[in-house]
């Protein structure tokens, strides 16, 4: 009786809440990428735009039943009767890809779940590029899929603080030895990874990068060797280099000159300049600074932030990236430029140009311009200590897989994870069935090949499946490093590892700072990125004149918006817990 009172009372207060704000205000979401990320954006596609407005995150509605515990006994790993959980799977709306609900990996995992666990397995598809916006309406209405998956850690933490998430804490602990794959995949870093140094409280298990490789220059092979041009090393050459492709362009595109874009940028310039960013940071940077001003990993409140988007406001004056850029809909404009053969240049997710079998980058660009026509690898971007620096994924902070308190099933939720977890399962999710979605080489390498229908992978290496493993893992380590070079169907294996060596060159591997959640990023993460991302674009595009003043006054918004309290809270937790210390072990 007490749920359902508190059900209408949340459900008026969602009523009032909607009416007073005009249905729209700001939601919490991904303070760092996917990647594409490293989707990564992992490794994987870019991370999601944030929009300037989004429905502001209601309370969850309350479970009918507490879902404290689990019912039933399990024999031998199985229920002795049906039990029945909903996944979360990313729907990222590819053209001609498979069903996310339904497709011949999903049903791997149903007939799976059914077999070793006795398990029913329903998927429930939520929008990629909005998912932020799309989980907080499911939670708050009751509907939420048993397990969820985001990158925002800050939305778990906002209904977590209203009672809407179940501690998972206790419940890893009591079916530890019922868990033997998820504990030995995940290990304790990755499964206490965001646990509670004073309440002990596990809100969210995080997934595992298996690649760290995060971002990559990549150029125009054709180009260079049609201007008879050496791959630029240092950051005037790259600088000189744009400048060659723009005043150049009749040569490069004849007829469609006017088309030419040196170097593409996207709205999300944190990312998408990643390293060009972090050449301009001091190489002796403390753990604790980079901690305090790291709310995300766009880095847009480190100190000399502001010079390298100086620089890129400087190449847009002079005609060396897209105009109006930030105006773009959505990035499938970017995609079609490149894909047409009029971008230069760009700065992307280590495989970008690789991805995606038939329709990759390099793919189009080999049927449009011509089979010389190719995307490579370069690493032009120096500190001032002379080192290619830039920031890798650490082995955790991937996907945040959660349960809200609606989940009835816990135990049979955690076993799901366990399933997908085991190195076989990991590894039929990943390659499929040999012939059909990849071939095996004679040194026993895995190459991929393109699929059709339902065994086509909606998401590289097909992490929405694998939502506790971001990488070829191939369920073998050894396995892995033989085959990555071969894991893009149609690209030239010599490119794929020369990028990968490139991304991993001169890498920094972020630390996990664990003090506790931070009360002050709760409710302010869309609100915050909206704003990074606005500091970012309306500097880069700023007239020369104006860069300084736009700059200043956007990041004295975000300050002022949360930011400067989020930093101020960061210092003092910083202070609690490591005193005096500027290091981490």
């Amino acid at each position: 009786m007490k749920k359902r009172i508190l059900s209408m009372l949340l459900a008026g207060s969602m009523v009032i809440s909607l009416a007073a704000c005009g249905g729209s205000g700001s939601t919490t979401t991904a303070p760092a990428a996917e990647t594409p990320a490293a989707e990564t954006p992992a490794a994987e596609t870019p991370a999601a735009e944030p929009k300037a407005e989004e429905p502001k995150a209601e309370e969850p509605a309350a479970a009918e039943e507490p879902a404290a515990e689990a019912t039933g006994e399990l024999t031998d790993g199985k229920f002795a009767e049906t039990r029945k959980i909903t996944v979360e799977v990313y729907d990222r709306g590819n053209d001609g890809g498979s069903d996310p609900e339904n497709n011949m990996y999903t049903e791997f995992i149903k007939k799976g779940m059914l077999e070793q666990h006795n398990v029913e397995v329903t998927f429930k598809k939520v929008p990629r590029w909005t998912e932020v916006d799309d989980i907080n309406n499911l939670l708050a209405s009751g509907q939420a899929p048993d397990i969820c998956v985001t990158y925002s850690y800050p939305t778990i933490l906002t209904y977590a603080d209203m009672g809407g998430v179940i501690d998972l804490a206790p419940l890893l602990d009591q079916y530890k030895s019922e868990l033997p794959n998820l504990w030995a995949w995940l290990g304790d870093e990755n499964i206490y990874w965001d646990k509670d140094p004073k309440t002990g409280t596990v809100w969210a298990v995080e997934g595992r990068r298996f690649e760290q490789q995060r971002i990559v220059t990549f150029v125009r092979q054709d180009w260079l060797d049609k201007l008879g041009l050496q791959a630029p090393t240092t950051t005037q050459e790259f600088e000189d280099m744009l400048v060659a492709f723009r005043d150049n362009a009749d040569t490069l595109l004849g007829a469609d000159a006017k088309k030419m874009v040196p170097f593409s940028i996207s709205k999300d310039v944190g990312w998408r300049a990643s390293n060009i960013i972090t050449s301009f940071m001091d190489p002796a940077i403390s753990d604790k600074d980079y901690y305090i001003n790291g709310f995300d990993d766009r880095m847009v409140t480190e100190p000399q932030t502001k010079e390298a988007v100086r620089l890129l406001n400087k190449w847009y004056n002079d005609g060396l990236m897209r105009k109006n850029f930030s105006l773009a809909p959505d990035d499938t404009e970017e995609d079609d430029m490149i894909k047409a053969g009029y971008v230069g240049a760009f700065q992307h997710n280590w495989d970008m140009p690789f991805r995606n079998g038939d329709d990759s980058y390099n793919a189009n660009l080999a049927r449009n311009v011509g089979p010389e026509a190719k995307f490579v690898a370069i690493d032009p971007f120096t500190n001032s200590d002379g080192k290619h620096a830039k920031w890798l994924y650490s082995t955790a902070g991937d996907r945040k897989s959660f349960f809200p308190i609606t989940n009835q099933e816990p135990l049979a939720s955690l076993l799901y994870l366990d399933f997908i977890s085991q190195p076989d399962v990991i590894k039929y999710l990943q390659i499929g069935d040999e012939g059909v979605t990849h071939d095996v080489l004679d040194s026993g390498a895995i190459q991929i090949k393109a699929a059709e229908g339902e065994a086509i992978q909606n998401s590289g290496k097909n992490i929405d499946m694998t939502i506790t493993c971001n990488g070829a893992y191939y369920g073998d380590a050894n396995l892995a490093a033989l085959s990555l070079s071969y894991g893009y169907s149609g690209i030239d294996p010599e490119l794929v590892d020369k990028a990968s060596k490139i991304a991993m060159t001169d890498g920094l591997t972020p630390k996990n700072v664990n003090v506790g959640s931070i009360e002050a990023e709760a409710g302010v993460g869309d609100t915050l990125s909206a704003k990074r991302d606005q500091a970012y674009d309306q500097a880069v595009e700023a007239s020369a004149a104006d860069f300084d003043k736009v700059w200043d006054a956007a990041i004295a918004d975000y300050l002022s918006s949360g930011g400067q309290a989020i930093m101020d809270e960061r210092a003092a937790k910083w202070a609690e817990y490591f005193g005096d210390a500027t290091m981490l072990p």
